[in-house]
């Protein structure tokens, strides 16, 4: 089926504010933002927060401290329903999750955007489902933006979630992970959608292999820089400096390194071998992303964690992902057409 072109750039445009939202939740995460709205959807009960504390009522951190607790308690419910008890209990003793920051109008903005790039994103989104519905009607990709739809109301809600429990480590992995969820069915969906066969695609066993092993492994990768960055906020609750994280870092930051050098080797083979043999564009495309990616994780670690080099190696990483994706879709739909 053959689509106008305003709605494949409207669903290429979809694709950028996702990535919008990944990097606004990283830069958040990043300048200590998370909490600069105490309460979800509104920022201090504002659809647009304030910019002074003047503009805030007296006992205003009791007031929303009280409404994360009966969140808090509400989530915990479900997570015993859910068969994770333990994990509800840890949340509910834990004190940090009551803590309650003080306004800070520049944390309060931060957040603020960031939701903004979501906000923009799941409207786009359904806009998107609806011209679906409106003018095409292909079940596969009602199915596909459908899906993403709901994912993305999900994230929304689990966003909620990681402000009500003031920012609990592995509530932001799982938040991150749905965002990497949510833009791989949007490229499939894209994929499918411009109904593009390459003739660049390397028709050689030993590519498909090495490109689904690199996926793995960069997938992985950021399942452990997750990790790493859980550790490093447990790190900064005891109060240890920048200068002092790498060093008290545990086993995933060594494992997160030592897996970077293998996917270099790996990717650099295939890219060796396509620049002489293959000429496939997108894995030019992954190397010089992942070069991005490894010297953002060089600085990382031997320039004390620079705030704005997290960002940049947490969108070169997603970026990565995203062209490995690719890589996959085209192989699937060039299999397709021979069978």
């Amino acid at each position: 089926m053959q689509v106008s072109r305003r709605f494949l750039r409207f669903q290429w445009l979809v694709l950028i504010l996702i990535f919008l939202v990944v990097f606004a939740g990283s830069f958040v995460r990043m300048s200590g933002s998370g909490m600069g709205c105490p309460d979800w959807p509104k920022c201090f009960g504002k659809w647009i927060p304030p910019t002074e504390l003047s503009e805030l009522p007296s006992g205003y951190q009791e007031a929303y401290l009280l409404k994360r607790q009966k969140k808090v308690e509400k989530f915990c419910a479900l997570l015993s329903k859910l068969g994770m008890a333990s994990t509800a209990k840890r949340i509910k003793n834990d004190p940090t999750v009551y803590v309650e920051e003080a306004f800070n109008a520049r944390k309060t903005w931060t957040e603020y955007i960031n939701r903004l790039a979501g906000f923009l994103a799941g409207n786009a989104m359904l806009l998107g489902f609806g011209w679906l519905l409106l003018f095409y009607r292909k079940r596969k990709w009602l199915v596909l933006a459908g899906l993403n739809l709901v994912l993305m109301g999900l994230e929304a809600w689990f966003g909620s979630i990681v402000v009500a429990t003031n920012l609990v480590p592995w509530t932001i992995t799982v938040h991150l992970m749905l965002a990497l969820i949510i833009i791989a069915i949007q490229l499939y969906l894209l994929h499918d959608v411009q109904n593009k066969k390459r003739a660049d695609l390397p028709q050689n066993k030993a590519f498909q292999w090495l490109s689904w092993l690199i996926l793995g492994i960069t997938f992985y990768q950021m399942f452990l820089g997750t990790q790493v960055r859980e550790a490093i906020d447990a790190l900064v609750k005891k109060g240890y400096s920048r200068a002092e994280w790498i060093e008290q870092l545990g086993m995933p930051f060594f494992i997160h390194r030592s897996f970077s050098w293998l996917v270099l080797i790996l990717l650099s083979y295939l890219f060796w071998k396509n620049r002489t043999e293959w000429k496939y564009q997108r894995i030019n495309v992954a190397f010089y992303l992942l070069a991005a990616e490894l010297f953002s994780g060089v600085a990382l670690a031997y320039a004390d964690m620079p705030g704005l080099v997290q960002t940049a190696h947490l969108v070169f990483a997603s970026l990565l992902l995203a062209v490995l994706l690719m890589v996959r879709y085209d192989y699937a739909a060039a299999r397709k057409s021979v069978y």
